[in-house]
């Protein structure tokens, strides 16, 4: 392990946002507002859809369930925090509650960053094994993938959260983002942080590429299998399934890679607000948009439950 020293006398944070300009941000704060809600009502339905329809009780859907919680848990962690400072003159938070922010904040990314690849198993078995898929995938597995992802997650960020706070903080003690964020965090440190930027570096490497990698090697095999469906219907239809889950993918790692594994050189402060902006709330807001306009069964799923609560 790197050294690390049990003192500071630094109490609370400030965190800048991204303006002091007191009218701009009422304009933002309506924006963001309407951004998070539109997140945790999107992903919220999607929930309520599944547990709803029984023809939804599958594997699948109860891993996109999974999603949704995550998603909405990632915009939970930091969204709120960035409102309540839009409208107060002050934009403190205490050393407490910026170490809480940053761990539910990074518990959250990392279990969604590893459940990407159990959602490429799924589309994986569900293309090359589609006979045995019920068999293979059977709920006792599926509620262990899932506990499996949510404690991995929350471990490997209790680990980071717990020697970025344990850094000494002598001051300043102004944070140039809108969140309690590690790297953001890490740079106030009254010391030479340049051993413990390397290892969040290698893990940030294995963190996200391994699973990448692996999501990529589950769709090289997927499409060898599609390949050799002699439907152009059936080919069709195999990869529509797969397209909602490639593009929240791509939306996921794209932001993450750029900021967890680029060099330190290409930093930007402002740059990176916008990037874990878009990466944090914009994605979360996409996802069941994405899945809910490629999915046939989400679609009959919300027209069902709207016609049953008419009365139809």
């Amino acid at each position: 392990m790197f050294p690390v020293l049990n003192h500071s006398s630094v109490t609370e944070f400030v965190l800048l946002g991204f303006s002091n300009d007191p009218a701009l941000n009422k304009i933002l704060f309506i924006i963001f507002l309407l951004l998070y809600l539109c997140s945790v009502l999107g992903n919220g339905l999607i929930i309520i859809l599944i547990c709803l329809d029984s023809h939804l009780h599958t594997p699948m859907y109860f891993f996109l369930s999974i999603l949704s919680i995550l998603d909405m848990g990632h915009v939970t962690a930091t969204v709120p925090q960035l409102l309540v400072h839009m409208l107060s003159s002050s934009k403190l938070i205490s050393f407490t509650g910026c170490w809480l922010q940053m761990y539910l904040f990074g518990g959250v990314g990392l279990a969604e960053c590893i459940f990407f690849v159990v959602m490429a198993y799924d589309r994986y078995v569900a293309i090359c094994f589609p006979l045995r898929y019920m068999l293979i995938l059977n709920w006792n597995l599926c509620v262990r993938l899932v506990v499996g992802t949510w404690v991995s997650g929350f471990f490997l960020s209790l680990v980071h959260t717990y020697f970025t706070m344990k850094l000494p903080f002598c001051g300043p003690n102004i944070i140039n983002h809108y969140f309690c964020e590690g790297p953001s965090v890490r740079n106030l440190a009254c010391m030479d942080t340049h051993f413990i930027e390397m290892v969040d570096f290698f893990m940030s490497i294995f963190i996200v590429l391994v699973p990448l990698s692996l999501i990529l090697a589950s769709y090289v095999r997927i499409t060898m299998a599609i390949l050799k469906i002699k439907s152009t219907q059936g080919r069709h239809k195999a990869f529509s399934t797969c397209a909602s889950h490639v593009i929240v993918v791509t939306m996921f790692y794209t932001p993450s890679i750029y900021i967890y594994l680029r060099p330190n050189s290409n930093y930007s402060p402002e740059r990176d607000k916008l990037i874990t902006l878009f990466s944090n709330m914009v994605t979360s807001m996409l996802n069941p948009v994405v899945y809910s306009l490629r999915n046939k069964d989400i679609k009959a799923a919300f027209i069902k439950v709207v016609m049953r609560n008419r009365g139809v």
